[in-house]
């Protein structure tokens, strides 16, 4: 069984496949965030290093992918099925050019390809974490990293609301797998531990619809 979650940034992925992670006994392979060499250079000059991040993210992704497939369980916080949106919400924003976009497209084409081959060709269950404009900033804010926060970086305001914007149609797109959707606000497993069980319950449920949770 291999699990994804998706969702925008502060919506809650890495705390909720840990809880997940824990629960169903399983691995968890976390978004490479923690000693990215590119990251903090993407935010301070995202036309320079846009480009080279998600070349960065897509890498790291493909390995977690490939070594989550050639397990029975595993949870993933981010996958690469998301990879496309974040450079393409880029090339909006003029950061990426056509050319970069066409070569990283073809790029990921030729990955998915090779996944194609593995023992697992897709995922089980996509989970999507769904919330407000106002929770993802109040949790980016919450978490503190320097180079995320609106505080010193206030021209981070407009790329949030962009990034946040272009999910839910992301999510309507999605045909990769069986999906399923959270509501982030409504149920805020981040901080109330009643919440949480009551999520993890909701994934079980989906789980045995699918005959998965076995």
């Amino acid at each position: 069984m291999l699990i994804v979650l998706a969702g925008t940034i502060g919506a809650g992925k890495s705390s909720l496949a840990k809880a997940l992670g824990e629960h169903l006994g399983t691995d968890v392979f976390y978004e490479a965030v923690d000693n990215n060499p590119v990251l903090d250079l993407y935010y301070e000059n995202p036309k320079k290093y846009a480009f080279l991040l998600q070349i960065y993210f897509l890498n790291k992704r493909f390995e977690s992918i490939k070594a989550a497939y050639k397990d029975d369980n595993n949870v993933l916080d981010r996958s690469i099925f998301e990879d496309e949106l974040f450079l393409t919400l880029n090339y909006k924003q003029g950061n990426v050019t056509k050319t970069e976009l066409d070569i990283y497209k073809e790029l990921l084409d030729n990955m998915m390809e090779e996944l194609d081959g593995m023992p697992k060709k897709r995922p089980d269950l996509l989970i999507y974490i769904d919330v407000t404009f106002e929770k993802m900033l109040e949790r980016i804010k919450r978490r503190g990293r320097s180079f995320e926060q609106i505080d010193s970086h206030p021209e981070l305001y407009d790329y949030y609301q962009l990034v946040h914007g272009e999910y839910p149609k992301w999510y309507d797109n999605y045909d990769f797998s069986p999906k399923m959707r959270i509501t982030g606000d409504e149920l805020d497993f981040v901080n109330s531990e009643e919440d949480l069980q009551t999520v993890l319950k909701m994934i079980e449920e989906k789980l045995t619809k699918l005959d998965l949770n076995k």
